[in-house]
Parts: structure tokens; C-alpha cells; sequence
């Protein structure tokens, strides 16, 4: 039965109780309007409605904004708009931390102003800002660090610490130049140019995990006509530093013979054993990556989002998926980890429709509880959904301004403070709190 996001479920609970590892239909459907009477079974209990109407957080947390959309950079550089994927890292004193933000912009908004060395497409409005904090969170100044780019959605963090920036596009009417590419981003400002990594192929990337002991790279695609791929590209380059990937490598599009479509599995810890096929033409000349492929010879996915790479593991997540649109199976939302040792994916978690949380989208592990801490792009209410090493969900952040998404989760390098951002009007979020006091 198809039921609404949080809606009754005609008929009964049957629909409600889909949802997987969830808990009682209570914790289910509880909304944050409710949450100040009720306890949560995981997590840090029941959030408290902010008296600004901005973010709700459990009890004991706070947060800080910094870098709106619009705020001035500097004379007339603004700060763009539709923040998305980011990463944190150690910031010019061991006291502060920076942040590198992809913005989703395409062909409007608040424009990226930058040096011309480090504009890739004047008629492309994405890119990404580049913010220095200190241990307290409060914003010591913030840059463009690359602009000219479009769709900017997620990205991910190298092992030689720099950040990789997604184009989720194939292209749009004004482009001077190709479009569909991974950029490298240096947090220091230093190395940054905006060259398209030509290896890791052109196609509408959402974000990307690598092995820091392989330096292999896997990336998601959120595409339809016919659904995106789950990637592995394997560089030439044996050393991490900035633009080894620019030597290029082999591009591979995942397969699993018992797995067509990612939607046919519906039992948390289920796995399949995947090999790797090489990509035909990475560069896209003429096809799209994923129609070079036939159906049967590859493993799709639709809303392939985001991916992060922790415990050994690469984690990546499928948004929801419907057999209306054309797919396998319906869910709210998948977890799945791809274990480079036994070339085997395991899903961690599903979100059955009806429940309480759905489109789950960008992804970080968690330092604390051993779980992960994931971005709502769903419908309704969004949240910022955390899971205990178990895969209990649990919400910990809600969206109480707007129903916008949540992106760019991602803690700071000693896990202090976890970043977010809420991405329209674009906001970034600092939040601190007990983050060892987790239910797990």
C-alpha cells in the first residue's frame, strides 16, 4: 500500500510497521510537534523546538549559523547560494578548522566572483566557498574557492586532504564549455585550478568515496532514462597528492547478477557479491555513461546520492525508489556499504514508504555510536536522521524554518562540532552538544 510520507495508514498499521529497524509506531510517526513529551528509543532523545524556528535539536545541543546566502564576502563577492556537500579540515592554525561547500547552483543565483584563475565556465553560476573557523565556530573569514562550475552537489574528501566537488549535470543551454566533471579543491586556496578530472567521467555525479589505501575512488550518479551506476574508478597515479587524478585511471560501472536494480533489496543485511565493468567511453563524446551499458549488464539505481568512505568501507546512500517511475521495488531510502576486501555490498538500512524519515541523501559516518548521520531530502518535514551501530534511525535535527533540505553533514576534524546546512535560503549550521551521551 502507498501511503504519505507521515500520513494515516488506511486500513490499518501494516504500512507503518515497513519500515525497517525503525522501532514502535509511536517512535514512527511521532513529528516534532509531539517530540517534547515523548522519549526516543536511540539517539539523544526527544527534540526541543527552537524558540526561533530555525533548528530543532535534542536536549543539550546548540547550534551557531555563519555564511548566509547573500552575505558579503567582500566589496561586491557574495556569498552563493544553494550550499550543499562539505568537508571539513585542519585550518591554518591547529586552533581553527575549514570548511570547503559545494553550491548547486546552475545558470542563476547569487554568482560566484573569482580570481579568472579560478573560473572554469563564466556562464556557470556553482562552485564552492571556502570558510575558516575557530574552535568556537564563529566565522574568521571565508573565500570563493572555485567558481565557473555548475550543479555543484556533493563531492568527498581525498586521504592527502583536499576536497573533490561534483558537477550533478550533463550540461545546460549557456555553457561555454562541457559540463558533467569532478573538480579538485585545495582547502588552502593554494593549488586549486579549475581542470575537469577527465578520468572519473562525465555524467550527472552526485558524490564520491575513496579508499585511502588504494586511492580507488567510487562515485554515484543521480540520473533517469535509464537509471544512474555505482562507480569504481582505479587511478594510474600510486602516490596521493593534489591532481594524482588528473594521470587518469580506468572507470568501472558496478554489476551484481543477483542484483539488477539496488530497489530489489529489501532486508537489512543482505549481501551481494558485485564485480566491475569497464566503461566504454568515460568522456560521454557521444552517450551517456549509463546508456552504454544494456540492462542485465550493469546494477541501477534511481536517486543514487550520497557517498563517504569510514570504516574501512564505502558507504553510499539511494534516496527512495518507485515502480511508478520505473523501478524494481519501492523504498524511502537506502544505506548500502560496498567492502573492497570481499567485493561484496551489504544494505545497512531501508526506509519503507510511509514511515516516519525518507530521502535520505548526503551521508557522514559517525565518530560517535557507530553510526552514520544523514540528510533528509524527503518530503514534508526535513530531518537530520542519525543511526546507532545497529541501524536503529533516530531523528536528531529538524528543519523548523522551512521544508528545505538538509546537505553537507560532516563533523570537524575532532569531532566537536558537526557541520550542516540547510540549502535554501543557504545557511551552514555549527552544532555542539553531549555527543557521547548517544543511545546506541
Amino acid at each position: 500500500m502507498s501511503v504519505s510520507r507521515r500520513g494515516v495508514v488506511k486500513g490499518g498499521a501494516a504500512g507503518a510497521l515497513s519500515i525497517a529497524l525503525a522501532g514502535s509506531l509511536d517512535t514512527i510517526f511521532q513529528t516534532s510537534a509531539s517530540a517534547a513529551g515523548k522519549g526516543e528509543a536511540y539517539g539523544y532523545g526527544p527534540l526541543v523546538p527552537d524558540p526561533k524556528g530555525v533548528l530543532d535539536l535534542p536536549e543539550g545541543f546548540s547550534y551557531k549559523t555563519l555564511s548566509a546566502e547573500g552575505d558579503v564576502i567582500s566589496g561586491s563577492v557574495r556569498v552563493p547560494g544553494k550550499h550543499d556537500g562539505t568537508a571539513t579540515f585542519t585550518g591554518s592554525r591547529k586552533d581553527t578548522v575549514r570548511l570547503v561547500r559545494n553550491h548547486e547552483q546552475t545558470a542563476s543565483g547569487v554568482k560566484p566572483v573569482a580570481d579568472a584563475r579560478l573560473v572554469y565556465d563564466p556562464a556557470a553560476f556553482g562552485g564552492t566557498t571556502t570558510l575558516e573557523v575557530d574552535r568556537e565556530a564563529n566565522l574568521v573569514k571565508q573565500e570563493i574557492s572555485l567558481a565557473g562550475t555548475a550543479t555543484n552537489c556533493a563531492g568527498g574528501v581525498t586521504p592527502w586532504g583536499t576536497w573533490l566537488t561534483c558537477e550533478e549535470t550533463e550540461g545546460f543551454g549557456a555553457q561555454t564549455k562541457s559540463h558533467g566533471w569532478v573538480f579538485e579543491v585545495d582547502p588552502t586556496g593554494k593549488r586549486t585550478q579549475p581542470v575537469p578530472i577527465t578520468g572519473m567521467g562525465r555524467f550527472a555525479h552526485e558524490a564520491v568515496a575513496i579508499n585511502p589505501k588504494t586511492l580507488e575512488a567510487y562515485l554515484t550518479e543521480d540520473a533517469g532514462g535509464p537509471f544512474g551506476l555505482f562507480y569504481r574508478f582505479r587511478p594510474r597515479a600510486h602516490r596521493g597528492q593534489y591532481g594524482a587524478y588528473l594521470e587518469g585511471g580506468r572507470l568501472e560501472a558496478m554489476y551484481s547478477r543477483d542484483l539488477p536494480d539496488l530497489s530489489l533489496a529489501q532486508t537489512p543485511g543482505e549481501e551481494f557479491r558485485v564485480k566491475w565493468v569497464k566503461v566504454p567511453d568515460p568522456s560521454a563524446a557521444t552517450t551517456s555513461i549509463r546508456k552504454q551499458f544494456e540492462d542485465g549488464k550493469v546494477t541501477r539505481s534511481q536517486k543514487l546520492e550520497g557517498a563517504w568512505w569510514g570504516r574501512g568501507k564505502a558507504y553510499f546512500v539511494a534516496s527512495y525508489s518507485s515502480k511508478e517511475d520505473g523501478a524494481a521495488a519501492d523504498h524511502a531510502g537506502q544505506v548500502w556499504t560496498y567492502d573492497p576486501k570481499t567485493d561484496r555490498i551489504r544494505l545497512e538500512l531501508i526506509f519503507k514508504p510511509g514511515g516516519r524519515f525518507d530521502g535520505p541523501d548526503n551521508i557522514t559516518v559517525s565518530p560517535y555510536g557507530g553510526g552514520v548521520i544523514l540528510a533528509e531530502d524527503g518530503d514534508g518535514e526535513q530531518y537530520l536522521v542519525g543511526t546507532t551501530r545497529k541501524g536503529e534511525p533516530f531523528a536528531f535535527g529538524r528543519n523548523a524554518f522551512n521544508d528545505s533540505e538538509f546537505t553537507g553533514v560532516t563533523f570537524s576534524p575532532d569531532g566537536r562540532t558537526l557541520y550542516a546546512n540547510r540549502q535554501t535560503p543557504g545557511l551552514t549550521f555549527a552544532i555542539t552538544g553531549p555527543w557521547n551521551q548517544v543511545r546506541a
